[in-house]
């Protein structure tokens, strides 16, 4: 009853988060604007998908327990998986924050596979681990791809850019 659902939060934080973390680092090769777009990535897939998982099933198709309980299982699951490989922009130094948070990814996605075999009868060591590093290495090559789309666009585009912007608000 609450494997699924932390497996599911897990697998789709982890994964799914890595396109905007890794296209904002590439893109501008700060930590700072990493970690933001990261740890923001993080939360809404945190409330989405534990707000998706307990309105799809009442207890009694999957027999997987409450919605409250499956919801909060899969959102903090989520968190912990999107969140992780978003930490290591608390590195002020950028190379080094980029090269730690693929080493975390890497690290998280050998255990959702570790798990998927362990808790899930049939799931092949071999299966899992193609699967999920496929999956990630598929949305990590996405992030890439975007996060260097900026560079070339924004080397085409003059751009101004003001140190003391303060962001939208202009505060």
């Amino acid at each position: 009853m609450t494997v699924q659902p932390a497996l599911l939060g897990l697998a789709d934080g982890s994964i799914s988060t890595l396109a905007p973390l890794f296209a904002a680092a590439v893109a501008t090769g700060e930590s700072r604007i990493a970690l933001l777009v990261g740890i923001s990535a993080a939360l809404g897939a945190a409330i989405s998908m534990g707000v998706s998982e307990a309105l799809s099933d009442d207890g009694t198709l999957t027999g997987r327990g409450t919605p409250l309980r499956r919801g909060i299982v899969t959102g903090i699951g989520t968190l912990i998986g999107a969140g992780g490989h978003s930490l290591p922009f608390l590195i002020p130094h950028f190379r080094t924050a980029f090269i730690l948070a693929i080493v975390v990814v890497v690290v998280e996605l050998l255990a959702i596979a570790w798990v998927r075999w362990r808790y899930f009868p049939g799931t092949s060591v071999r299966s899992s681990v193609i699967q999920v590093t496929l999956a990630g290495a598929i949305v990590f090559a996405v992030g890439l791809i975007f996060g260097s789309a900026w560079l070339l666009v924004a080397e085409r585009i003059p751009v101004s850019i003001d140190s003391g912007n303060r962001g939208w608000l202009g505060g």
